[in-house]
C-alpha cells in the first residue's frame, strides 16, 4: 500500500470509528473522552516497572533524532523505565498504527509526536480513555484528549522571528519568501501566523512553498522561488534543515545576497547554532525537543503518582552571531 493510500485508508477508517462505532475500533467511552478514569494508569508507584512506548513522527529531521536521543537518555536514568520508539517515517497512517499497537501491548504510557494533528486525534484519545496516560510533545492533536502536551509557543516564536525581520534585517520593510513546514502539522499554521503577527505591514511574504521540514524538499522549492523572484534577498524558513536547504539553493544559484533565519536551534554540530556561527543563518530561535521534560512527566504520573497540568510550556530565544557560543556551551552544558 502506498503512503497516500495508507493515510486515505486512516483517515476513513478513523471516521468510521468516530460516527459508527464499528467493533473492533474502540467502544463509545473509548471514543468520547467521557470517562472519569482516562488517562490514569492501571498502575503506578515506585516499586513498579513500567513500558513507555514512544510514536515519532519522522526521523528524518535531525530535531525528532534529537528528541528521541533526549527520550532515551533521560529514560535510561530512571530505573523502573523502559522505553520503546517508533518512526511513522512522515506517514500518518502508520503512526496510528503503532500507537494501536502500543495499546494492544498495553504500555503503561505512550509519548507521541503527531505527524499530522487530525488522523492522530482519535487514536490518541483511544490510547487516553483506555487508561493508558499520554504525553503529546511539540504538534498538537486536535482535542485535548491526553494527560499533558509539552512544547513551545509556536506562534510566538514565529511572532519573534517577524519582529526580527521587522526590526533587525528589513527595518525599512522590504519583500521577502517563505519556506513553511508541512502544512497539516499545528507548527507550520502556527509559525506562519505568527510571523506574520509580529512583522506587521513592514514585511510582505510574496511567495512561499511547503518543504514538509525537510533539508532536501527545501533546496529544490526555494530554487524554484529564487528563480521567481530574482530581487527578494531575504527568506524566513520554518526550521534550521529548511533554511539550510535554502542557503544551499542560494549558493548553487550564485545567490551569496541571500540571508535566511530558521527555527529549532539545534546544539549539536549540524544544528541550527552552529549554522548561525558560521554565517549560513542570519539567526535561529532555540526550540526546545521536550525530550527529557517528557520523562520527567511520565515519572510523575508513573513513579510519583501524580497528576499533572495540561500543558507544560518551555521557553525559546533568539540565537544571532552574537550569542550562538554562548547559547551552545550553555545548552549542552544542560
Amino acid at each position: 500500500m502506498t503512503r497516500m493510500a495508507r493515510r486515505g485508508a486512516a483517515v476513513t477508517v478513523l471516521a468510521a470509528c468516530a460516527t459508527l462505532a464499528l467493533a473492533g475500533c474502540g467502544t463509545t467511552s473509548e471514543q468520547t473522552g467521557g470517562s472519569a478514569e482516562a488517562g490514569k494508569p492501571e498502575k503506578c508507584g515506585a516499586d513498579g516497572k513500567y513500558t513507555i512506548g514512544m510514536s515519532q513522527a519522522n526521523r528524518g529531521e535531525p530535531y525528532r533524532v534529537r528528541m528521541d536521543d533526549d527520550v532515551q537518555k533521560a529514560g535510561s536514568k530512571v530505573p523502573q523505565f523502559k522505553v520503546e520508539l517508533a518512526d511513522a517515517q512522515k506517514d500518518s497512517a502508520r503512526q496510528a498504527e503503532q500507537v494501536q499497537t502500543f495499546i494492544t501491548q498495553k504500555v503503561n504510557l505512550i509519548i507521541v509526536s503527531p505527524n499530522e494533528a487530525a488522523p492522530l486525534t482519535d487514536i490518541v484519545k483511544k490510547a487516553y480513555n483506555a487508561r493508558i496516560p499520554v504525553i503529546v510533545l511539540d504538534r498538537k492533536t486536535t482535542t485535548e484528549d491526553y494527560n499533558q502536551w509539552i512544547g513551545a509557543d509556536n506562534i510566538k516564536i514565529g511572532e519573534a522571528a517577524g519582529k526580527y525581520f521587522a526590526e533587525k534585517l528589513l527595518p525599512q520593510g522590504g519583500e521577502i519568501l517563505e519556506i513553511r513546514g508541512l502544512s497539516s502539522s499545528t507548527p507550520a499554521g502556527e509559525r506562519g501566523d505568527g510571523f506574520r503577527k509580529g512583522a506587521g505591514d513592514k514585511i510582505k511574504i510574496v511567495a512561499q512553498a511547503d518543504a514538509e521540514w525537510e533539508r532536501d524538499i527545501a533546496v529544490t522549492k526555494a530554487t524554484e522561488l529564487l528563480r521567481s523572484h530574482p530581487n527578494i534577498k531575504h527568506v524566513y524558513a520554518h526550521n534550521d534543515p529548511m533554511a539550510e536547504g535554502v542557503y544551499k539553493a542560494a549558493e548553487q544559484l550564485g545567490r551569496k545576497d541571500i540571508v535566511v533565519t530558521g527555527i529549532d536551534g539545534l546544539p549539536i554540530d549540524a544544528g541550527g547554532i552552529k549554522a548561525v556561527e558560521a554565517g549560513r543563518l542570519a539567526a535561529t530561535f532555540v526550540y526546545p525537543t521536550a525530550g527529557k521534560e517528557a520523562i520527567e512527566t511520565a515519572k510523575k504520573i508513573l513513579v510519583d503518582c501524580q497528576s499533572v497540568a495540561k500543558q507544560q510550556l518551555l521557553q525559546t530565544e533568539l540565537v544571532s552571531k552574537e550569542n550562538a557560543q554562548q547559547v551552545y556551551t550553555r545548552l549542552n552544558a544542560g
